[in-house]
């Protein structure tokens, strides 16, 4: 692959795969909305038709949950995923491009007490959710050569996340509450970013697959894991009484058997965390 596409490459994710490619020596377009609006379907078909990309890691996406749910179905989220994400498949398609797309556990209802394996049912209960199963509907339905990557509780060293907002706010409280009763997988985009670049060096088939950091956590543990070397005190509380207005999956953790399988190492998130915090603290 020597011509290779970021979308969304000023994004957490996408500075941490331009960060990656970098260290490898492997060239690469990165775009952001200015160099190519992913909404505008003439100008998504202009750039595929003159650029021909062999490869592109569509990381651009809408990520703000909360703010989606304010006009459901006419938001910029509708606009980013949904639009966005057909208009690079057809595009991709028409020049005979593999895309790697990034979704989300949020395409589930989070009801399942055991873990989310890549072809069980989606059922998204929130705006957010409901517009990456349709980004997702639309890679698979259009695009020959893919691979749809869930992923969960995204952190690291670019971008806001739940690291920086603890870490920030233990500076100025000595009490922080945070949410018990939601369980998951963190994920450092580091880790997101190798398997991207794996699948597609390795020549992994192309699908569906799971990727987050192995173990899993509630959001107070994994708060209480990040701020273990401060005198902040960890509080837990109940979703109920931190009101949010999208619906979080109540218990969304991916399986990752599909992708140990292709011989990807997965560290656990404790692992990555502590990778992540050595980094931002030089």
């Amino acid at each position: 692959m020597n011509n290779i596409l970021i979308t969304g490459a000023n994004g957490q994710l996408g500075m941490e795969l331009r960060t990656l490619l970098d260290e490898k020596g492997i060239i690469y377009t990165a775009t952001g909305s200015k160099e190519l609006d992913i909404t505008d379907a003439k100008m998504v078909s202009d750039y595929f038709g003159l650029h021909k990309p062999d490869l592109v890691f569509h990381c651009a996406a809408y990520t703000a949950v909360d703010a989606a749910e304010e006009e459901p179905g006419k938001s910029a989220d509708e606009m980013v995923n949904v639009a966005g994400t057909q208009n690079v498949a057809t595009a991709a398609e028409s020049v005979g491009t593999t895309v790697v797309y990034i979704s989300t556990d949020y395409v589930f209802d989070g009801q399942n007490t055991g873990m989310y394996k890549e072809m069980d049912q989606q059922n998204p209960q929130s705006e957010y959710g409901r517009t990456k199963n349709l980004g997702e509907k639309a890679i698979r339905e259009t695009m020959s050569k893919y691979y749809i990557i869930r992923t969960s509780w995204v952190f690291g060293k670019y971008g806001k996340n739940f690291v920086y907002t603890m870490l920030n706010l233990a500076k100025t409280h000595d009490v922080i509450t945070v949410v018990d009763d939601q369980v998951g997988r963190p994920t450092w985009t580091r880790t997101l970013a190798e398997f991207m670049l794996y699948a597609v060096e390795n020549k992994v088939p192309y699908g569906v697959y799971n990727l987050s950091n192995d173990n899993q956590a509630s959001w107070f543990e994994f708060a209480t894991e990040i701020l273990k070397n401060t005198t902040t005190q960890v509080k837990p509380v109940t979703s109920a009484e931190y009101s949010q207005k999208a619906t979080r999956p109540a218990h969304s953790v991916l399986s990752l058997e599909k992708t140990k399988a292709t011989g990807f190492k997965i560290p656990t998130w404790q692992e990555a965390l502590q990778q992540m915090m050595v980094i931002i603290d030089k």
